[in-house]
């Protein structure tokens, strides 16, 4: 099989994955620009720059089942591999083009975990050894891989991550019956203590040497295929971050490939607001300083999908506010809706020199539009009728369009 045709299979079978942000973007076929039939993808680094990444499995052809993939073993796909000089070829030679500055690699399960492992192994040796790339590689640990092998690809890539899928052990027996618990998050233990162990080593000694996977690990979780519901996606979110320290769980919203009893039919949609609130609570746990309970408390299973979950939490906290911004803590100023992380820095040290007033807050980049319900400032406080009702369809209205789009703004 020609490379060009293994590109177009195994760019198509990797879409899935959406640890890499413009997973889901519109197609555009035959128009300028669009590159996802080459497996392009962007993504962002932590210092906020877009990076293009080739985007691709080693290899779709898979002995494992599960139900929900597209690259099942039980499945009609048109099947190829790669051998890893002919990935290693592919990405060296989009780098030198500058089509890209980057790979994100990840395989079906080829023979076992350990086979698999170790093609995906020789491809970054050759990488980073032969050709001297030195651009940025995240890597798919295999669940159920040996613990040395994680290690291997760990020191050859900037970001590696174990895709938990399935929120619960009891989905997972019933759609993906070849693995267990255990085989995905012993690997991420696994990656998470050896990071924090080499970072208290180089902290401990003072050696610079290369580092065990620099750029962290993550996860990403599927939201549809599996009947748990936000409460139990969130609190397992919260549990993955605080024991395994991981720097990102991506939520996917499930897309029907497959006619099967214990999923969704293959002519249902995507649930792709319901995704949307998640990853907006997901970024209070990891920012804000909520907790899972906080933001769906026992009574509340689902997140409104009417109302950003900060707005949810502050309509069902009234006797939380007014927050008085010459006076909060940055704990309760985080609280108020349309103040973020930054404009509340801002307000912290602005309010060194002078109480601040409703200008004040917008030029700091306060969205007011909803902090004005929630705010005092010298003495002020924008008077809203006492029933969470009225302000709550005032709010809501800000946000009525916000399915209409695969690429959902996070806002505060």
């Amino acid at each position: 099989m020609e490379t060009l045709r293994k590109l177009s299979i195994l760019a198509e079978g990797a879409k899935y994955d959406v640890s890499c942000s413009s997973s889901g973007s519109g197609k555009r076929r035959g128009a300028v620009g669009n590159t996802s039939l080459g497996g392009i993808c962007h993504s962002w680094s932590d210092d906020g720059r877009c990076i293009s990444l080739l985007k691709i499995l080693f290899s779709n052809d898979c002995v494992f089942d599960c139900a929900y993939c597209v690259n099942r073993r039980s499945s009609g796909a048109e099947r190829a591999t790669f051998t890893p000089k002919e990935l290693a070829d592919l990405t060296i030679q989009m780098y030198r083009r500058n089509y890209i500055e980057g790979l994100f690699l990840s395989s079906a399960v080829v023979h076992s975990p350990d086979d698999t492992m170790i093609l995906l192994i020789r491809t970054a040796k050759l990488l980073r050894q032969e050709y001297g790339f030195g651009g940025y590689i995240h890597a798919k640990a295999i669940p159920g891989a040996s613990p040395h092998l994680i290690r291997t690809l760990g020191f050859l890539a900037d970001r590696m991550s174990v895709n938990i899928e399935l929120p619960s052990e009891p989905s997972l027996r019933a759609l993906a019956p070849q693995k267990t618990r255990n085989s995905i998050l012993e690997p991420m233990a696994f990656i998470g203590g050896t990071i924090a162990e080499e970072k208290a080593d180089r902290k401990r000694t003072g050696r610079r040497k290369n580092a065990f996977v620099p750029a962290g690990h993550s996860t990403q979780l599927m939201v549809g295929a599996s009947p748990e519901n936000d409460r139990a996606i969130l609190s397992l979110s919260q549990g993955l971050y605080k024991k395994f320290g991981l720097k990102r769980v991506y939520y996917s919203a499930y897309v029907p490939v497959a006619e099967n009893p214990l999923l969704p039919a293959v002519s249902s949609s995507p649930p792709l607001l319901r995704e949307h609130r998640l990853y907006q609570a997901d970024w209070l746990l990891r920012f804000y300083g909520f907790r899972a309970e906080e933001i769906l408390p026992g009574d509340t299973p689902y997140l409104d999908e009417g109302l950003d979950p900060k707005c949810a939490w502050a309509l069902s906290h009234l006797s939380f506010f007014p927050v008085d911004v010459n006076r909060a803590s940055y704990e309760e100023i985080l609280r108020v809706p349309g103040i973020g992380v930054k404009s509340a820095k801002r307000i912290l040290e602005a309010r060194r020199g002078h109480l601040l007033d409703a200008d004040d807050l917008q030029k700091l980049g306060v969205v007011m539009k909803r902090a004005r319900f929630f705010v005092a400032c010298r003495g002020n406080f924008s008077p809203f009728s006492s029933e969470a009702g009225t302000l709550r369809q005032i709010l809501s209205g800000y946000g009525k369009d916000l399915g209409s789009t695969r690429q959902l703004r996070l806002e505060f």
